[in-house]
């Protein structure tokens, strides 16, 4: 069986389009960049008599731009040649290395100058259109390689289309989520002017892949994340599998160091960054709204000491806190599970409290709701903190079995522990000042004259119109939680070694970076790809609430 080529006979055709959509992306990118720091104007001329240091600086940074966007296009239009020129620069001596850079920079740069020198002439729209463009054609040509690798024979398309084709349950679910999403938009809130934002839109459907690739992965992966084929180790991408018939014909991504399938660990790393990232960050929420409304507006003793112990654990820096949390000394101690006993019982306060407010008029819906929120949660919560491996005694002694309803593995709740008790503080404090802002305000003094209690106050007029600043930073948060876990597994802590989370992946792959790339990159870009997601999506978020 023959090794897959990365656009496969398919690329023939494809490829020329390809390359030509590329490089006007990047011209197209570096002249908007360019003239964003200088002055357009009809002549080059008048735009330096005008405002002679802004267009210098136009002038420097423009060239700067031109000078990457070159670099890029001699990896697009010659792959081999930057690669050797590179190699035959790091032969030489240190001396006459320094001097090879410093030729070949200023060779780029001297026509990147007039490039820039020229940019602001050229109508920024033209700019704006060639990325509009490029990027709508690109994205078709994507689209043709997964469609023919769906329809086609095996392997036409090579390891793009496949690839593409593995997640065809990720492309129906998301064409179904902003079809239906675009139809009801104007009775979704705040996520349906979600899609009056080109950013917001970008970064919800990164999201939402990597969402939708958790929740379908067993359909999409190709091996057992952890199967071991020693045929395969290190193997590129591509490489056809010689191990038992039957199997997936490739290795999509290429073998890693221990022999395992590159592709199969992405995608199972998507489903526990996807499963700890945003649930931790949601009970970091719960615990941050519970104590933070309060404490903003009760004031007082209450408020004082909260504060203080909010300054306290941020006083330290978040790596190191993080660090320490999840060190085998301080597991050893039992510490993260007593404090996921704590720390797990803010949903079912924060629950029982918006119900009681809500119905207190109520008895009987108020009775019956608080009891199922009890019963229900009591459950999860008894079943989240209560496993054989980390006996608690006072639950685990008195908890049968049968009422233990699923099992939370030992590192997955310690670092989940973690990520709640080091974002807790912060949320704290955002919604204590925003409780600060809001109370001054007509609608909370109408509630107070018309009799409603504190708590209705706080949880149904205080609470909702914080909503906007609170998703925002919802969506930043678990971006920098993704890093965090990323981060942790990089070093080694929290999760087993032989787990495929990006992070571990990540720190396995790089030992031999230099010769095998793939099984670091490959995770490498997932991370990155998912954290720009939440960081665009937090934007177009903030731009429809701030309009809200």
């Amino acid at each position: 069986m023959e090794a897959l080529t990365w656009t496969g006979s398919f690329g023939a055709y494809l490829n020329p389009v390809l390359i030509l959509l590329s490089s006007t992306l990047v011209i197209a990118v570096a002249h908007q960049m360019a003239i964003s720091f200088s002055m357009q104007s009809s002549t080059a001329q008048a735009a330096f008599a005008q405002k002679p240091e802004l267009t210098m600086a136009g002038l420097v940074m423009g060239t700067i731009f031109f000078t990457a966007a070159f670099f890029v296009l001699l990896a697009i239009w010659a792959p081999g040649l930057l690669p050797g020129l590179v190699q035959q620069i790091q032969d030489i001596g240190v001396e006459a290395r320094l001097l090879a850079w410093i030729i070949a920079l200023v060779l780029l740069a001297i026509p990147a100058s007039a490039v820039a020198f020229v940019s602001p002439l050229i109508d920024a729209s033209l700019s704006t259109m060639g990325v509009f463009l490029s990027v709508i054609g690109i994205l078709a040509l994507i689209a043709l390689y997964i469609v023919v690798a769906i329809v086609g024979p095996y392997g036409i398309t090579g390891i793009v289309g496949e690839v593409g084709a593995r997640f065809t349950p990720v492309w129906i679910a998301l064409i179904v989520t902003f079809v239906v999403s675009s139809i009801y938009r104007k009775k979704l809130g705040l996520y349906g002017k979600l899609f009056d934002s080109p950013i917001g839109m970008v970064g919800l459907g990164l999201v939402l892949f990597w969402v939708f690739t958790a929740l379908f992965a067993n359909l999409i992966m190709t091996y057992d994340p952890l199967m071991q084929e020693v045929a395969m180790k290190n193997k590129d991408p591509g490489t056809p599998f010689s191990g038992d018939e039957g199997m997936y014909q490739h290795y999509l991504f290429g073998g890693d160091s221990l022999a395992r399938d590159v592709f199969s660990r992405m995608v199972a790393g998507s489903r526990i960054v996807i499963t700890i990232a945003p649930l931790a960050t949601l009970l970091a929420f719960m615990v941050g709204i519970t104590l933070g409304l309060p404490a903003g507006y009760f004031g007082g003793a209450f408020d004082t000491v909260l504060s203080f112990l909010a300054n306290l654990i941020l006083a330290f820096p978040v790596i190191l806190l993080f660090y320490l949390l999840v060190t085998p000394e301080i597991v050893a101690t039992g510490l993260p599970t007593y404090m996921a006993m704590v720390l797990a019982i803010f949903p079912i306060i924060f629950l029982v409290v918006l119900v009681q407010s809500r119905y207190f008029t109520v008895p009987a819906k108020r009775n019956t709701l608080v009891a199922i929120i009890v019963v229900i949660g009591g459950f999860l919560y008894l079943s989240t903190i209560s496993d054989q491996t980390r006996p608690i005694p006072l639950f685990t002694d008195f908890v049968p079995s049968s009422l233990d309803l699923f099992n939370v593995p030992g590192g997955i709740l310690i670092v989940g522990v973690s990520v709640v008790f080091v974002n807790s503080p912060t949320v704290f404090r955002i919604v204590r000042g925003l409780v600060l802002d809001i109370q001054t305000r007509d609608y909370v003094a109408a509630a107070t004259t018309r009799g409603e209690g504190p708590w209705y106050i706080m949880l149904w007029e205080i609470l909702p119109n914080a909503r906007g600043p609170l998703i925002v930073d919802f969506c930043l948060r678990i971006g920098y939680t993704t890093i965090l876990l990323g981060t942790l597994g990089f070093f080694g802590l929290g999760l087993p070694p032989e787990s495929p989370d990006w992070g571990t992946t990540i720190n396995a792959g790089r030992r031999l970076l230099s010769a095998f790339p793939h099984p670091a990159i490959v995770p490498a870009v997932a991370l990155v790809t998912l954290v720009l997601g939440l960081n665009l999506l937090a934007d177009g978020l903030r731009e429809e609430s701030l309009k809200d």
